[in-house]
């Protein structure tokens, strides 16, 4: 069918339809009424992806979300009275939630996986490990006894080995001891029996405090994008996250992302969801470091967390401190097993949550061995829903006086994605076994060039997907090179 570029006019069509599933659930847990909720038009094409799982219309109705929020906020800053329609191309979710598969630097594509991340046959079972950043991956070949001088030609052959000795569950355990990521492959039944899923059932998709009335912020005097004149502290890293703040830079938010220079980036990662956005260095232990980011927090609107409870609290931000502090900022808070339970302190990532809450053995081609979803939904889903939060906080704040707090986990996300069953012929989306489509139109995907530190690079990327009222078709502001900016607002 034909897709119409993102913001375009909508008429009323059979092909469309409404919020279902998941993403009713989340746009009644981010506090979008029903009336907004209408200008939803969801196409019945669906992206050509194959599961056993509706992550099509996860997918398609998280980048509605966020794309209404801002056309909330647009109404609600130009004083009209309902949000502007939208509807989002299929082909375009495609391409981003996939966004490592068109990525392109120089015209070479980036190794996605390390040798060490992936599933791996235990004694009783399956795990998954994950081993992309350098330190990740010298954590598991210490907990498997893999000198760092094995090349990667032979450590698998040798992991494989290794891991063939352990028990699925002692190995997790250990893992988690050492620091390493290794997760046991669970069956749906098992995950929803522990005590992590336990904690997820009694709670809503997203979970919002709101903090006690105080005087409204104004919205900058600043026309233009929905956030235009917004200022986002992201304390993020891998996908979720940047996804989230990288929407809100589309929208025209001031987005400055900082990292401790002690963590290192995976450089093609940062350039595939840091459109938009600028990236600072800073040391939070360093007592200079950690005055420029205190100036920074005190001139924020919204400040984004991905980091585990433990660390925020050594470092002094946790949300609830940060409500006393700053009555007027927004808090977000993303994170792989939730802020709160048994796990709340473990590393995660989606391919993690994927294999623990039992969607990667839903996902089994074979029947014996898991799988997978055809992209990262948990990660792109929960970054879209987050954007569509912090938008929708931004404009009840500068309406009612009233902060909030946003916390999203993918592991709450994964059961509410299993939760909505398989999808059939008449939803537009493919099961397992069917087709998957033709190539995707040029459209969706957009190349710029960065400015690195050793020249100019053409970067590929996919093309923005949010949906809002004259959203921008490429990016406007080219990704920055991680840690290049200086620690300041524009």
């Amino acid at each position: 069918m034909h897709e119409e570029p993102p913001g375009a006019p909508h008429s009323e069509s059979a092909q469309d339809r409404g919020l279902r599933g998941v993403g009713s659930s989340a746009a009644a847990a981010i506090g979008l009424t029903a009336e907004q909720s209408a200008a939803i038009h969801v196409p019945l094409s669906m992206p050509a992806w194959r599961s056993r799982l509706r992550v099509g219309e996860l997918a398609m109705n998280s980048v509605a979300l966020a794309s209404l929020a801002m056309n909330v906020v647009r109404a609600a800053r130009s004083g009209d009275r309902a949000p502007a329609p939208v509807r989002v191309s299929a082909a375009r979710v495609a391409a981003s939630f996939g966004s490592e598969r068109v990525f392109r630097i120089d015209g070479a594509t980036p190794t996605v996986w390390s040798p060490l991340s992936g599933f791996w046959r235990t004694a009783d079972g399956w795990v998954r490990t994950h081993g992309n950043y350098p330190h990740h991956e010298s954590r598991l070949r210490r907990l498997l006894g893999l000198s760092d001088s094995i090349d990667s030609s032979r450590v698998t052959e040798r992991a494989a080995a290794r891991i063939a000795t352990w028990r699925n569950l002692d190995l997790e355990h250990a893992a988690y001891e050492s620091g390493a990521l290794a997760v046991a492959v669970r069956t749906a039944d098992a995950w929803r029996q522990h005590p992590v899923a336990l904690e997820h059932a009694a709670q809503p998709l997203l979970t919002q405090w709101l903090g006690d009335p105080h005087t409204p912020r104004p919205w900058p005097s600043i026309d233009g994008a929905p956030l235009a004149g917004i200022r986002v502290l992201d304390l993020t890293r891998v996908i979720a996250g940047p996804v989230g703040t990288r929407d809100l830079a589309l929208a025209g938010a001031d987005v400055l992302r900082v990292d401790s220079p002690r963590l290192p980036e995976i450089p093609w990662q940062h350039l595939d969801t840091g459109q938009g956005k600028r990236s600072t260095l800073l040391d939070l232990d360093v007592a200079r470091d950690r005055r420029c980011f205190d100036d920074l927090l005190e001139r924020a609107d919204v400040l984004v967390l991905g980091y585990r409870p433990d660390a925020l609290a050594r470092l002094g931000l946790e949300p609830a401190a940060l409500a006393s502090r700053y009555p007027a900022l927004i808090t977000a808070e993303l994170s792989a097993w939730g802020t709160a339970g048994p796990w709340q302190d473990r590393r995660g990532f989606d391919s993690l949550v994927q294999a623990a809450s039992g969607i990667a053995l839903a996902e089994s081609t074979t029947g014996d061995a898991p799988g997978a979803l055809p992209v990262q939904a948990l990660d792109h889903s929960a970054g879209h829903l987050l954007a569509a939060s912090v938008a929708t906080a931004l404009a009840r704040q500068r309406a009612t006086g009233r902060s909030t707090h946003v916390r999203i986990a993918l592991a709450r996300l994964a059961q509410e994605l299993l939760a909505g069953g398989e999808p059939s012929a008449h939803d537009g989306e493919s099961p397992r076994g069917a087709g998957d489509g033709g190539p995707e139109p040029a459209e969706t995907t957009v190349t710029q060039t960065v400015h690195a530190p050793d020249g100019p690079h053409r970067v590929t990327t996919a093309a923005p997907v949010l949906a809002f009222d004259a959203a921008p078709t490429p990016y406007l502001r080219p990704t920055h090179t991680w840690g290049a900016d200086p620690p300041r607002w524009t």
